[in-house]
């Protein structure tokens, strides 16, 4: 078996202004990077990430702040599995989150046929709303980079949320006659 490479970010920035600081936390965050602790982060090497990374460190001089970048890998498997494990459950909170999403989109329309709110207006907030979340699914889907458990329910639901908006466009154009 291949030891899986990964890059890590060590980096330290002034406190103030945080706006930087922040900035740089987000534009990790939304790599997929795992802090393994404050100022400390790693992710899957990957011609992008090393890219991406020497922009993050661009910023953190630009910020008066300091970092380092190295490639490493774990020293046996267990600490593999536990770095490997930490990605996962990262992007589990995010299925989680999405899933809780997709409980209200349904319940949303379920509402709207409970009140027979058959409009093309309803219909096409919903349409707005439906396609947010298959935006959503397919951020947190490129972060995954180990297959997080949830993933298959997450998709599971973002079907179960298409069906449930066609069945209800279904009804609108019923509703107006549209339907043959």
């Amino acid at each position: 078996m291949t030891a899986i490479t990964w890059l890590l970010l060590t980096y330290k920035v002034p406190p103030e202004p945080s706006a930087k600081r922040i900035a740089i936390w987000r534009k990790l965050k939304g790599m997929g990077a795992v802090y393994l602790q404050n100022g400390v982060c790693v992710l899957p090497r990957t011609d992008d990430h090393i890219r991406r990374l020497k922009m993050v460190e661009n910023d953190i001089d630009e910020a008066k702040g300091e970092s380092v970048i190295l490639q490493t890998v774990a020293l046996d498997p267990g600490q593999e599995a536990k770095v490997v494990g930490r990605f996962k459950a990262e992007r589990d909170e995010a299925y989680a989150e999405f899933i809780d999403k997709c409980d209200d989109f349904e319940r949303e329309v379920a509402k709207e046929i409970t009140a027979g709110h058959y409009s093309y207006a309803e219909l096409e907030e919903n349409d707005v709303d439906l396609k947010k979340l298959q935006g959503w699914l397919e951020k947190i889907g490129k972060l995954d980079f180990y297959g997080a458990a949830r993933a298959e329910e997450a998709r599971t639901r973002l079907n179960g949320c298409e069906a449930v908006l066609d069945d209800y466009a279904k009804r609108v154009f019923d509703a107006k006659g549209e339907n043959g």
